[in-house]
C-alpha cells in the first residue's frame, strides 16, 4: 500500500499527541520519521512508531523535555537532552552548531542522553542547507547489537556516522550510514515483511552467517520485536574497518559526551552525538572552493561504470527516492501498516481514514 507523506505525517503526529506529547513535538516526530521513509531509509521511518510508544510509556524517553546547554563557549557546547525525544534534541543541537559555526568559523557540539535521533543524515542535510560542512559521530548507550570483527558476541551499538559537504549552486554531498552491516531498523523492517536482509548481515553464536531476522529478534511470533531475545548479532560492515569506526563512535559519541557507551548495565537506551560544523569560507575563498569541489565531483562522476551500474554521489539515491515517494506516496508493507493501525486504535484513531 502507499500513503501520501502529508497524511502519514499527520497520522503519526496525532498518535503522539494523544500519547501525551505537545502538538509541536508530535508534529516533529511525524515529520522527521516520514522524512526518513521519503529518502528510502525505511528502517528509521514509521516502522519505529510502536517502539517509540513503548519507550514513552515505559519512561525510556520522555515527552516535553527541553534540551539543556550544560557547557557553552563560542565554538563549543555540551547539551543534555534529559532523555527527551531525538526529534526535539536533534534539531536543537544542530541549529546551535550552525549558529556557532556561522559566527566563529567552526563549532563542536556534544549531545548526550537523547532519544532515538532518527536518520543522522537529516542533521547533515540541515547543516549543508545552511552552507556548512558537518561531521557526526553517534552511538546508542546501552544498546548491544553488533559483534566486533573476529567475534560472535555483541559489543557495539549500530554506531551511525554521517557527514555533509555543501556545494554552491549544486546539491550537497551527504554521506550517512550505520557502521553495522545493516541498521537494526532494517532487520526490524525485514521481520515485518519488508526488504530482505543481505546474505551474511548477521552472525549466529556458532559463527554461521545469517540473513534471518530471528537471529537478532528470536522467534518472530506476533507483533513483538525484542532485539535482546535473539542469540546472534549484527556484523560490522567492512570487516575490521567498520569495526574500528564503530569503536571510535562509541568513544567519541558515548564516552566523550558523557552519554555512555553501549556497554552493559546502562539504565536507559539513549543516543549520544558528537558533531563538528565548519563554515567553508573560513578556510579560503568561496569561489575557489566551489570550483575545486565541482571539478572533482565531475571527475568522480565521469568514472566508467560497471555493466548495469551507475556512479552515484552520496545523497543522490536519497534525493531521487524523495522525489519519487513525494509523487507516488510512501510504500508500507502490510505488517508495518497493521502496527500503525494498532497504535492509533487506543486513541480512537482510524488510520485507514488518513489514506483517503
Amino acid at each position: 500500500m502507499r500513503i501520501s507523506a502529508d497524511r502519514l505525517s499527520a497520522y503519526v503526529r496525532d498518535i503522539f499527541f494523544r500519547e501525551g506529547c505537545a502538538e509541536a513535538e508530535a508534529e516533529r516526530i511525524g515529520r522527521f520519521l516520514v522524512a526518513a521513509n521519503l529518502t528510502g531509509h525505511d528502517s528509521h521511518g514509521v516502522v519505529r512508531v510502536t517502539r517509540y510508544v513503548e519507550w514513552l510509556r515505559a519512561g525510556e524517553v520522555e515527552a516535553g523535555r527541553v534540551p539543556e546547554i550544560v557547557s557553552d563557549a563560542p565554538c563549543f557546547a555540551l547539551i543534555d537532552a534529559h532523555y527527551g525525544f531525538g526529534q526535539t534534541a536533534g534539531p536543537f543541537a544542530t541549529d546551535l552548531g550552525i549558529a556557532k559555526a556561522q559566527a566563529n568559523g567552526v563549532a563542536i557540539v556534544a549531545l548526550r542522553h537523547a532519544g532515538h535521533l532518527g536518520r543522522i543524515g537529516e542533521w547533515a542535510e540541515r547543516a549543508a542547507a545552511s552552507g556548512l560542512v558537518s561531521v557526526h559521530f553517534v552511538n546508542v548507550s546501552g544498546s548491544l547489537l553488533v559483534a566486533p570483527f573476529g567475534s560472535v558476541e555483541r559489543r557495539f551499538s549500530t554506531a551511525p556516522f554521517a557527514a555533509g559537504f555543501p556545494v554552491p549552486d549544486s546539491e550537497p554531498v551527504i554521506l550517512d550510514f550505520a557502521t553495522s552491516a545493516v541498521a537494526e531498523g532494517k532487520v526490524l523492517v525485514a521481520s515485518r515483511g519488508g526488504k530482505p536482509l543481505p546474505a551474511g548481515a548477521l552472525i549466529e553464536p556458532d559463527g554461521r552467517l545469517s540473513a534471518d531476522p530471528a537471529t537478532l529478534f528470536g522467534p518472530l511470533d506476533g507483533d513483538a520485536r525484542d532485539n535482546q531475545r535473539g542469540t546472534g548479532a549484527i556484523r560490522a560492515f567492512g570487516e575490521h574497518k567498520g569495526s574500528g569506526l564503530a569503536l571510535m563512535c562509541e568513544l567519541l559519541a558515548g564516552a566523550l559526551t558523557g552519554s555512555g557507551t553501549a556497554g552493559p548495565g546502562r539504565r536507559r537506551i539513549c543516543n549520544g552525538m558528537l558533531s563538528i560544523y565548519v563554515r567553508p569560507e573560513a578556510f579560503g575563498a568561496e569561489d575557489a572552493l566551489a570550483t575545486e569541489a565541482r571539478t572533482y565531483l565531475d571527475f568522480f562522476k565521469s568514472a566508467r561504470p560497471m555493466p548495469g551500474a551507475e556512479v552515484l554521489l552520496p545523497g543522490e539515491p536519497e534525493r531521487r527516492m524523495r522525489a519519487q515517494r513525494l509523487a507516488e506516496g510512501v510504500p508500507l508493507p502490510e505488517p508495518v501498516w497493521e502496527t500503525l493501525l494498532a497504535a492509533g486504535r487506543p486513541h480512537g484513531l482510524d488510520g485507514d481514514a488518513y489514506r483517503d
